[in-house]
């Protein structure tokens, strides 16, 4: 008994000092965690072509195609933003003074009405966006290096998290299988067992999710591409496609996605057919997709399977969204269905040991 206790109480201070290690490490962790998922999803399909390949050389070809067309792939979901920007920025640049004066002939009556007195200096706005989207790409890149100035730390570290999560993600998909077993050599052998349950639970979970969220991605980008081109949206096609791959990223994809349809359908539709007419499209289908998502797609193509409640989703984005920042966001759902394994089987285990005591004469 009393060994018992010894060892479950050194057990409490290892994961105790796990956490503690995880909270003070936690922006060094954050590409290590996030090239740990991305060596986790692209696996099966290096194992898929290594053995094609064979042999060792095989394995180093195999990751480095899996990986090089995945970042080709993440390359070309980033530049997607290029063509819907190159087609709004010269919308706004001649729409922009006609909407500033439209918005303040409104807005000035309302605000009257209820007697706030607000001085817009309607002009200096107009000068002041104009001086921004006529700037030539010369004063485009100076802005950008004077605000990479401003906020240095912050851009050398996304710029070096960008550089190191494909290093660190071809050498685990290199010796994953290596990893894996020198992570279970750790565990005493009697809990080995558990281990290799829990693990294989914690795989099965994560594959369903991963498998449900790619059915959800592309039956969202399929349709915010056709349900904008059919109200006639220009930029339909990249905007909707964009808005379907970014839902991976659980309401930041949504919101950036919906921000960009309604700023095209406003440039586009304000002059004719109106400014209403974009809100009322925009809104409707992008309110439509996110009913589809939640009550239709999500709950057949991913279910239950991680069994996590609403509001436990919001907490687990805004847990980890504080501890590693953007990249905890991307984290936080596969993170989440691993810790309710562990607590199932925790639990689980818990209950069957009272159960036994309590029936034990």
């Amino acid at each position: 008994m009393m060994e018992s206790t010894k060892s479950t109480a050194m057990w409490a201070a290892a994961l105790l000092g796990v956490v503690v290690a995880v909270w003070l490490l936690a922006p060094v962790l954050a590409p290590f965690a996030m090239a740990a998922v991305l060596a986790y999803v692209l696996n099966p399909s290096v194992n898929a072509l290594a053995r094609v390949c064979g042999g060792t050389p095989g394995r180093w070809f195999a990751v480095l195609v899996v990986e090089t067309v995945f970042l080709l792939l993440a390359a070309g979901l980033a530049l997607m933003i290029f063509p819907i920007l190159a087609v709004e920025v010269p919308l706004m640049r001649d729409q922009v003074p006609g909407l500033l004066t439209a918005l303040n002939a409104h807005v000035q009556p309302l605000l009257r009405h209820y007697g706030i007195k607000v001085a817009v200096d309607e002009v200096a706005i107009k000068a002041f966006v104009m001086t921004y989207l006529n700037a030539n790409v010369e004063s485009l890149l100076t802005l950008l290096l004077d605000s990479l100035k401003m906020g240095g730390s912050l851009a050398v570290a996304f710029i070096s998290n960008v550089l190191l999560i494909p290093v660190v993600v071809f050498y685990l998909l290199l010796e994953w299988d290596a990893l894996l077993a020198n992570v279970r050599a750790l565990a005493p052998l009697r809990f080995r067992v558990v281990m290799d349950g829990f693990f294989t639970q914690a795989d099965a979970v994560l594959g369903q999710y991963l498998r449900g969220q790619l059915l959800v991605m592309a039956a969202l980008g399929v349709y915010y591409a056709v349900a904008l081109s059919v109200f006639g949206l220009d930029l339909a096609i990249p905007i909707g496609v964009f808005t379907g791959l970014a839902v991976f990223v659980p309401y930041v994809g949504f919101a950036l996605g919906l921000t960009l349809a309604l700023v095209a359908g406003i440039l586009q539709f304000a002059a004719d057919p109106g400014l209403q007419y974009a809100l009322l499209v925009v809104g409707g289908v992008y309110g439509l997709g996110q009913v589809l998502e939640s009550f239709v797609l999500t709950p057949r193509l991913v279910g239950e399977r991680i069994g996590l409640h609403p509001l436990a989703v919001i907490f687990a984005l805004m847990a980890f969204a504080q501890l590693f920042g953007f990249v905890g966001v991307v984290l936080a759902l596969p993170a989440s269905a691993v810790l309710v394994v562990a607590l199932r089987r925790v639990t689980g285990e818990f209950g069957d040991s009272h159960a036994a005591r309590v029936d034990r004469p």
